[in-house]
């Protein structure tokens, strides 16, 4: 990496939100202590991840115009935030069964709770319009959504049948439809008009107007999926991952995961407006590092330094070879530690992901993963921190073929790979130019970190280019720079 040499980068694909824009499609986590990650500048109106609760946290809903929040536990208990107001609960009532969802009706004017066997509490302006409490269910309910009107609710079972209630109208349901895992949620479109649900493999079901974006029904996963949300005008959604492991799919940003490692596993996840900005990187954003590969053992940077990003491999061709210095680097990183792969062109008959069989190149995808894989089980073996966030590599190399889409499967199926390891954080290093010459159009959508060579006389301000910069669809986490006066010839890194 650290011969790599760059004319001045292009502008972002038009796809990429403008970062702290006025408003954006933004999403919160909630975790089972009620801990609360907010990200695209979702505000955050405070948890219950330091209270005792007397039971876990299920769920969360939104209030109007992202004002607040409630989260809502197994016994009904009802926690507001912000301006969502508190309307009741029956944290002090005697169940059937646990609460596991909530919805929230128009205008932060009410929230109904649903129990597992369809049981349903209305608090509020939020009308009741009926239950399933007292009939026979092939499998319990995991779910609701309202409509936009208030005046009806849908409510999802482990099989993915669906109960319509109100003016909520029945579109379909996978209830007759042998699924491979269960159905862990569901979201509605904004007009009503169809929903979405997935099952704890990401599989992802649409009925109505809901229109399909992408699963990960056959792509690894290490834990399982609990929550879907779509975006505020219904053009995408994501889902996550009981680690906070978020996902998108159309028009669904990626704004960020939850740390890799958080002290209770994540059960839901609301839609927010935020600002657009980004939150999902290792670094305190204004932090300065560097980058460091084999080459420049043993004569490191300096201190100080709170980014220390290290190649834990790289490939050349169908041969990958392993950074025979990684301990002594990844000491030298300290606590600013991240790793990265670099990658290039080859194909293996075969791998651990499934969803590399409908790829353009199956064989060039099998490489990606199986070299991901390779390379995070050596990193595990030499000792290091594995669970920090990862990077993959993608610069010119006399090994990547005219065929962009099989050179996109390479980067597509070591994606899959690290994130079936149970990583959070995988992100791309490249640059506008190399980066479409190598893969064309192919946008995954995870954080950037972007390089920027060239003729930059100090002082030089890398903050510049965490903006509008973007090589593909996802948010500038890192810049790669030389300011003109680093007479080490080490990579300097800036975090957005």
């Amino acid at each position: 990496m650290a011969s790599m040499v760059f004319t001045t980068a292009t502008a972002a694909p038009a796809s990429a939100p403008t970062p702290h824009a006025a408003t954006v499609s933004a999403y919160w986590l909630v975790a089972s202590d009620g801990g609360i990650f907010s990200f695209g500048g979702a505000p955050y109106y405070g948890s219950t991840g330091n209270i005792r609760l007397n039971q876990p946290i299920v769920g969360m809903a939104s209030a109007a115009n992202s004002s607040g929040y409630w989260l809502v536990a197994s016994d009904g208990g009802i926690f507001s935030f912000g301006s969502a107001p508190f309307y009741g609960s029956t944290g002090s009532m005697h169940l059937n069964r646990p609460v596991v969802g909530m919805a929230a009706a128009p205008g932060s004017s009410g929230y109904w709770l649903v129990a597992s066997d369809g049981g349903i509490f209305s608090f509020g302006s939020a009308a009741f319009y009926g239950s399933m409490g007292n009939q026979h269910l092939n499998q319990p309910i995991v779910g609701m959504a309202a409509t936009p009107s208030g005046r009806g609710y849908w409510l999802v079972a482990a099989d993915g049948g669906i109960f319509s209630f109100g003016d909520a109208h029945f579109y379909g349901s996978t209830g007759s439809i042998r699924l491979n895992k269960p159905i862990v949620g569901m979201t509605a479109t904004p007009d009503g008009g169809g929903y979405w649900f997935t099952a704890s493999d990401g599989g992802v079901f649409t009925f109505g107007d809901a229109a399909f974006d992408g699963s990960l029904g056959s792509v690894p996963q290490s834990r399982p999926i609990v929550a879907i949300t779509s975006t505020g005008d219904g053009g995408g959604y994501w889902m996550s991952n009981s680690n906070g492991a978020v996902s998108q799919f159309g028009s669904a940003y990626y704004w960020g995961s939850a740390p890799q490692v958080i002290n209770r596993p994540v059960v839901g996840m609301a839609e927010a407006t935020g600002t657009g900005a980004f939150s999902g990187g290792s670094f305190q954003s204004g932090s300065y590092g560097y980058d460091i590969s084999k080459w420049q053992f043993p004569n490191y940077p300096p201190p100080p330094h709170a980014i220390g990003i290290v190649q834990a491999a790289a490939a050349s061709g169908s041969a990958l070879f392993d950074n025979p210095y990684l301990t002594n680097e990844a000491a030298w990183a300290g606590a600013g530690l991240n790793l990265y792969i670099y990658l290039a062109y080859a194909t293996a008959p075969s791998s651990g992901d499934p969803a590399c069989s409908s790829s353009a190149s199956p064989g060039a995808c099998n490489y990606g993963f199986n070299t991901a894989l390779s390379s995070f089980n050596y990193a595990v073996s030499s000792g290091v921190d594995t669970s920090v966030a990862w990077w993959l590599d993608v610069e010119s190399d006399p090994s990547w073929t005219g065929d962009l889409a099989a050179n996109a499967a390479v980067v597509q199926g070591a994606i899959d790979g690290l994130h079936s390891m149970g990583l959070n954080s995988v992100g791309i290093y490249s640059q506008a130019s190399h980066w479409s010459a190598i893969v064309g159009g192919y946008s995954p959508g995870v954080p950037e970190w972007v390089a920027n060579w060239g003729s930059n006389s100090p002082p030089f301000n890398p903050a510049q280019y965490c903006s509008g910069w973007n090589f593909a669809s996802g948010p500038v986490a890192l810049v790669q720079y030389t300011d003109g006066a680093n007479s080490g010839g080490f990579d300097s890194d800036y975090a957005c």
